[in-house]
């Protein structure tokens, strides 16, 4: 156990020795922790304790007192304040560097030894976002729209997202400037009150195709009916949805969608294929790094057109169908069935009729396929943080396929999750990509053999 003098705010002059995975510089007083804001390695800076625990603590930069070399200092504060970018501040081939340290680190503490590629970095690393979910509060009287600063429900007022797309911001602020128009409220949520929740925006990178979906606490607010002809005066948005969502919590969207106007879905491209988004759709928000993403996992599976391929985590089938090309076989396998529907319909739209989708868990599925002692030649994984349920690598260890593809989005859960796979599998290496420029987010794709 770790003990401290120290007291919560106190003025400390810190010595910053590393980046913690939470993009929080890393200093210590006698042996104790300290995670600090915006500071980087190599520098000093004097700070302010914000929080003292029993065995690390917080602290808040005040001034910089030595700046690092690879310090960015031409941004707005806000996007760190609000976590939009909390890396923002650091030159980004640092920012690529410090991702693929993340997974040696994890691997390291799972005494893994595999080689890790440099990070796959983005040409573009600014408005890459093709989805935004804006909160819609009222500030002075008015309808306003920004981000919460991080840990708290204090809306900062923005309208330059920096990360997204930049047609999206447009479109979140002209329906902003509409409600103000038209005088309609932004929610209150200490009092459950209020019109407007949230502003959802999706626009397909490939097509130029916008969806908007307008998440309100009823139908019967003054004024909705003006509201949704002007947004539809935009040409670009091709759907217009509305989502109700009257209960208060913190959850975004209500369960019901309500198609105002325009098209059920937008379409949208990778390598080559289309593919349908609908407003709960999972796609991939960076629309450059999801197509090298998805070669890196086509890559790694050394397909050779005579494999069965199982596509776990399925989605609306993105990978498996940018897959199906290089197989004999597809199968997706997806739990929310109005996703295999439309991996279903993806897949008529693209021609290929070598892929099928079934509904039902991963973990039970494959649970299923290896009492029957099926043969899978390549399975692919995408799960969500939390890795690989215990009884799913039970079953992938009584399957046996030939290969693993692993793409993962947290380098903890995948090294536990290789590390348990190592007695069956051997991991050839790991690719991190940058699918979120100027986040500490990072994802990888492992390749792994069966050990003979």
């Amino acid at each position: 156990m770790q003990t401290t003098k120290l007291t919560k705010n106190q003025i400390v002059t810190l010595d910053i020795i590393d980046l913690s995975y939470e993009g929080l510089g890393v200093a210590k007083v006698d042996g104790y922790p300290l995670f600090v804001e915006n500071a980087l390695p190599q520098e000093q800076v004097e700070a302010i304790i914000t929080k003292v625990g029993r065995n690390f603590g917080f602290a808040k930069t005040k001034k910089i007192l030595q700046d690092s070399p690879d310090r960015v200092t031409d941004y707005d504060p806000k996007y760190i304040q609000t976590g939009i970018a909390p890396l923002i501040h650091w030159r980004y081939e640092r920012q690529l560097a410090f991702k693929r340290q993340q997974v040696v680190n994890n691997f390291e503490k799972q005494h893994l030894d595999i080689e890790v590629h440099p990070t796959v970095g983005a040409e573009h690393p600014l408005a890459y976002r093709n989805k935004a979910q804006i909160p819609v509060r009222t500030v002075k009287g008015q309808a306003t729209t920004g981000f919460f600063r991080s840990r708290s429900h204090d809306l900062v007022p923005l309208e330059d997202y920096l990360i997204q797309d930049p047609k999206i911001d447009a479109e979140i602020n002209r329906i902003r400037d509409l409600l103000r128009q038209l005088q309609i409220q932004g929610y209150d949520e200490n009092r459950n009150r209020g019109d407007v929740r949230h502003i959802m925006v999706r626009r397909a990178t490939a097509t130029g195709e916008m969806m908007v979906v307008l998440v309100i606490t009823s139908t019967k607010m003054k004024h909705l009916p003006q509201l949704l002809a002007a947004i539809q005066a935009n040409s670009e948005v091709t759907s217009l949805y509305l989502n109700v969502n009257a209960k208060k919590t913190n959850v975004i969207l209500g369960s019901k969608f309500e198609l105002v106007a325009g098209q059920e879905y937008i379409t949208d491209e990778i390598l080559g294929k289309q593919f349908r988004i609908s407003p709960q759709s999972f796609f991939q928000v960076n629309h450059e790094q999801t197509q090298k993403l998805y070669q890196l996992a086509i890559d790694a599976a050394e397909l050779t057109g005579q494999e069965t391929v199982v596509d776990a985590y399925s989605g609306i089938g993105t990978i498996g169908l940018s897959m199906a090309d290089h197989a004999q076989e597809v199968i997706g396998v997806e739990v929310v069935k109005q996703a295999v529907q439309d991996a279903q319909v993806n897949a008529a739209i693209n021609g290929i009729d070598n892929a099928q989708f079934v509904v039902g868990k991963t973990e039970d599925v494959l649970a299923k396929w290896a009492q029957e002692q099926r043969q899978i030649d390549v399975l692919v994984v995408d799960p969500p943080r939390k890795g690989l349920d215990a009884s799913l690598i039970s079953s992938i260890q009584a399957l046996r396929p030939q290969k693993i593809v692993y793409i993962s989005c947290n380098p903890a859960t995948l090294a536990r999750d290789l590390n348990l796979l190592r007695a069956d599998y051997q991991a050839l290496h790991t690719t991190p990509v940058d699918m979120f420029p100027m986040t500490k987010h990072v994802e990888s794709v492992t390749s792994l053999e069966l050990i003979h």
